[in-house]
């Protein structure tokens, strides 16, 4: 999804708004961590890092410099750093440190922390996909997300992610439209929106409406934008 001088280009950002955005004693131990996880081949390491991250580095949101966000901006469309915490940013950067060379070791690794983790672990892990290696390895993990009933979880995949909307199949990328809708997402953070807009979507989209007004509940506006789109 992104090849290697951009990845290396958003890495060295990341680490440039980590930095600013920690003391020296904590960007140490970030820092110790990353040499430890490229030379380990068990997971070990990275479990025990991604875990105690937290609780070395803090949980604040960050702030990001303006020229931070418009270098991001063009990196990488429809991505956004909005409303992070130094947490998911150090666990996000973590991930794009890890040797990637050993495909099997390198799914290994990441699918352990998908199967281990807590709330806050699969927002950071849903809001790496974009920077994960094997891109096309993720799609299953991502579809599984949507299934999520963890508000924070679908946020992470729905908002300001690039990875579903580049990588999903039309049917999978409707049902994370349509759960948008039905959970009440803020639908105007989904990157691709609009320009993922199809047939089978307006149909569906279509009839959702007739159910809500059926049921003399409320529609969202912009259910009508897209149907009106995708005719």
């Amino acid at each position: 999804m992104i090849d290697l001088k951009k990845k290396k280009q958003l890495s060295d950002i990341f680490q440039k708004i980590i930095q600013q955005n920690l003391k020296l004693d904590a960007w140490s131990w970030l820092d110790n961590k990353v040499e430890l996880i490229k030379n380990e081949e068990k997971t070990l390491q990275l479990n025990l890092s991604f875990s105690q991250l937290p609780r070395k580095l803090g949980k604040e949101n960050i702030v990001v410099q303006s020229e931070d966000v418009a270098d991001l901006k063009q990196l990488l469309p429809g991505f956004s750093l909005e409303a992070w915490t130094i947490d998911r940013l150090c666990r996000v950067w973590l991930l794009m440190q890890l040797p990637d060379q050993n495909k099997e070791q390198y799914l290994k690794k990441v699918n352990t922390l998908f199967i281990a983790s807590e709330m806050n672990e699969l927002i950071a892990l849903y809001s790496a996909l974009p920077f994960l290696s094997h891109t096309e390895e993720w799609v299953g993990k991502c579809e599984e997300g949507i299934r999520s009933n963890i508000g924070t979880v679908l946020e992470a995949i729905m908002y300001h992610n690039p990875y579903p909307s580049v990588m999903l199949s039309e049917g999978a990328w409707n049902q994370m439209i349509l759960k948008a809708f039905f959970t009440e997402k803020d639908v105007k953070k989904i990157t691709g929106l609009k320009e993922r807009v199809n047939q089978a979507l307006a149909n569906t989209l279509n009839d959702y409406v007739q159910e809500r007004l059926a049921a003399h509940r409320t529609v969202h506006p912009e259910i009508y934008q897209l149907i009106e789109l995708g005719k």
